[in-house]
């Protein structure tokens, strides 16, 4: 998520580029790092910390890696900074150091607030207070503090509104983005996939964490591209680009929470979906981007808090004869991967379940892992939501440590979640395998209610029979493991109540997001610039906010209809938007032949393949090409993009020679305006000046946000 800007500070025009050749190109050494999940066969062999070394790699090494290369990366560029401002302190950092603080008190008595409550539900539990009444004041308590957060932050600014006024701290930033992007999708589905698929599993989070460099675009989506400077076709298909991918990824939001909530309230499925919305809406209506940051952040607490506590307390308050009580069992959990092992071939040998499956070592072809690997890293380069949160930040510098800010809070999930899944897996053998189904606890039977756990193939809602359940007639939804697991330990439903409310921050946080993103594109990128360029800015707000309306109602039917697991609608998001976006993004940086006629072609080619093959894999019955599995359709797509943007590029005129020189400020170590005259400089400041003024009726739209490319 490295992202640059565009900056005029003492007279200069200033470009953050990569070091020139010679330089260690510290970003691209994280790919090597992928390597590392190759071997793991030959490395499982060896343990560290009881987990064998493979799964621990992937788990645990490979992530760490990619957060601490940003550091020193941020060095270099810092330097890089500090060298083209004769080390001038950022404008910023004079007049943030109150706003700083006053940030940090509010948080910490945000975070102080939730820790009393959730004791307090404690105590209610303690002295016998419903189950239900607990979840239910769980959600009110969660969804009431952001409202408060939301009014308190509303505005009718445009710039607050579409770039939360560019002030944003840069580790606030950082704690949004993270908010931002664990979602539905790494919150609920990340455990449940690695519960379902074991080491498998792990090329999502390797996915997700791995980043890739990248430069100074000057826009946050590929509508608003200046590089190639895209035509109004090119616009109108990145738009739908952005909207196939977009939408796909918000109903996965959408149908996560209804389930979350339906679960701890007691309220039919359906009816959640469509009563959810107004809540969604009032952020995204109240304030724009500058609430839905500042939510954001406090949003982060609850998850985080949601995740660790119980992956804590499990192994701390309950001994299964490997985990011998031990309080940071999460960290090293080989105790319990070895008694998944142990008791997998234990009830094998009763009949109590089916064959064996490794659950620490790889089952899919290695080629199935890189490539979803691989379409998780370029579909993140290419996803708007996250990347217009660095334009949030008021300078370069900032923007730079956000990205770090983000990658270290993210990755406290996804360091926790194979650790997460070890327990829920352990925990189903003794408390669900060979109990009658009239005593089996009730979770069972209330998540049985919207479908998820289902036993030989039917849901279960109730039963008075003693069936003994065996483990290979049970099948348990990857959506419901992360929710589901406290109650199945037989933890305090206090923790079940916090899970939940910890899933329903992140998936708020999410579809707040993505509302925004879908809504601008399609108010300022078809709207404003294909059939109204002379809308007012308060019209344009209006009809950006009935857009939010409109496309958060279809989301919701969408979600109704239940359709595949979170992580594979995800998964789907992904590779529309890496097969459609980043062909574009790539060669608009690092080739100087590329041009609209060709983005249009790569566009075209490669996200209508990827489409084509998501589809015809899913709903018309297509043979697997090469067994490549539809979540990473973007392999296919991805090449042929590339290889229509570059023949077509050819074939049709270059592009006009200001685009050049901006693609070359983009790769030049060169620092622009360093030895310039007083007049000179007085005029770039005059243009930059009335360049300012120009934009500020067209910073409608994230596509107008200047940010960057990767993660």
């Amino acid at each position: 998520f490295h992202a640059c800007q565009e900056v005029f500070e003492a007279g200069h025009v200033l470009l953050v580029p990569e070091p020139t050749v010679g330089d260690p190109d510290l970003v691209h050494l994280g790919l090597a790092g992928l390597w590392v999940a190759a071997l793991a066969l030959e490395t499982n062999k060896m343990h560290y910390l009881g987990i064998p070394l493979g799964y621990y790699n992937c788990a645990q090494v490979i992530p760490m890696f990619f957060g601490f290369l940003l550091l020193p990366f941020n060095g270099v560029q810092e330097g890089i900074e500090a060298d083209q401002t004769d080390g001038k302190p950022a404008p910023e950092a004079a007049s943030s150091s109150a706003f700083n603080a006053m940030l940090a008190k509010v948080y910490v008595a945000y975070t102080g607030g939730f820790v009393f409550f959730v004791l307090f539900l404690g105590f209610l539990e303690a002295v016998g207070v419903p189950d239900q009444a607990i979840g239910i004041l769980f959600v009110i308590f969660t969804l009431g503090m952001y409202a408060a957060i939301e009014i308190a932050s509303r505005t009718s600014k445009s710039d607050d509104s579409y770039v939360a006024g560019r002030n944003v701290p840069p580790i606030f930033n950082g704690r949004a983005t993270a908010a931002d992007w664990m979602s539905g999708a790494s919150f609920v589905g990340i455990a449940g996939t690695l519960y379902a698929l074991g080491y498998d599993g792990l090329a999502y989070i390797i996915g997700w964490a791995g980043f890739i460099a990248s430069r100074n675009w000057g826009t946050a989506q590929l509508p608003g591209g200046k590089v190639v400077e895209l035509s109004g076709v090119s616009r109108f298909l990145a738009t739908i680009v952005l909207l196939s991918w977009s939408f796909s990824y918000l109903a996965a939001q959408a149908y996560s929470t209804s389930v979350i909530v339906s679960r701890f309230i007691g309220i039919q499925f359906e009816v959640v979906v469509f009563s959810g919305l107004p809540r969604v809406l009032f952020c995204s209506l109240l304030g724009g981007m500058r609430a839905v940051t500042y939510t954001q952040v406090a949003q982060y607490v609850i998850p985080i808090i949601a995740y660790t506590v119980p992956a804590i307390c499990k192994p701390t308050i309950q001994d299964n004869g490997f985990n011998q009580n031990n309080p940071v069992e999460f960290l090293a959990y080989g105790g319990t991967l070895r008694a998944i092992t142990f008791r997998k071939k234990e009830m094998a040998l009763l009949g109590l379940a089916s064959k064996v499956t490794p659950y620490l070592e790889p089952k899919w072809r290695r080629v199935d892992f890189f490539t979803l690997t691989f379409c998780l890293m370029v579909g993140t380069a290419s996803l708007s939501h996250v990347l217009m949160r660095y334009f949030a930040t008021p300078s370069v510098c900032s923007a730079q440590r956000s990205v770090a800010w983000s990658l270290g809070f993210f990755l406290v999930l996804y360091m926790t979640a194979p650790a997460y899944a070890a327990f829920a897996k352990l925990e189903v053998f003794p408390n669900v395998s060979r109990t009658p189904l009239n005593v089996l606890r009730k979770w069972i039977f209330a998540f049985g209610r919207i479908g998820l756990p289902t036993v030989c193939g039917k849901a279960v809602t109730s039963s008075s029979g003693d069936y003994l359940l065996e483990l290979k007639g049970l099948k348990i939804s990857t959506d419901a493991m992360v929710i589901a697991t406290p109650e199945i330990a037989g933890l305090p439903y206090t923790l079940a109540g916090l899970v939940s409310g910890g899933g329903l921050a992140a998936l708020l946080s999410t579809a707040d997001g993505l509302l925004l993103t879908i809504s601008d594109a399609l108010c300022h990128d078809i709207y404003f610039r294909l059939i109204d360029n002379k809308a007012s800015i308060r019209k344009r707000l209006m009809i950006s906010r009935v857009l939010l309306a409109v496309i958060a109602f279809v989301a919701a039917g969408t979600a109704a209809s239940k359709p595949a697991d979170i992580l594979s609608r995800v998964a789907w998001a992904f590779s529309l938007a890496a097969s459609g976006n980043f062909p574009a993004l790539c060669l608009g940086i690092w080739w100087r032949r590329a041009n609209a006629q060709g983005a249009i072609a790569g566009q075209i080619c490669g996200w209508g393949l990827t489409l084509a093959y998501l589809l015809g894999t899913r709903y018309s019955g297509w043979a697997l090409w090469g067994g490549i599995s539809n979540v990473a359709a973007a392999v296919f797509g991805l090449p042929v993009g590339f290889a229509a943007n570059i023949n077509v590029s050819l074939l049709t005129p270059p592009p006009p020679d200001e685009v050049l020189a901006m693609v070359d400020s983009l790769r030049d170590f060169k620092v622009t305006g360093k030895d310039l005259t007083a007049e000179e400089r007085e005029d770039i400041k005059e243009k930059e000046e009335a360049l300012a003024r120009a934009q500020v009726p067209q910073v409608s739209s994230t596509a107008e946000a200047t940010a960057v490319a990767t993660a």
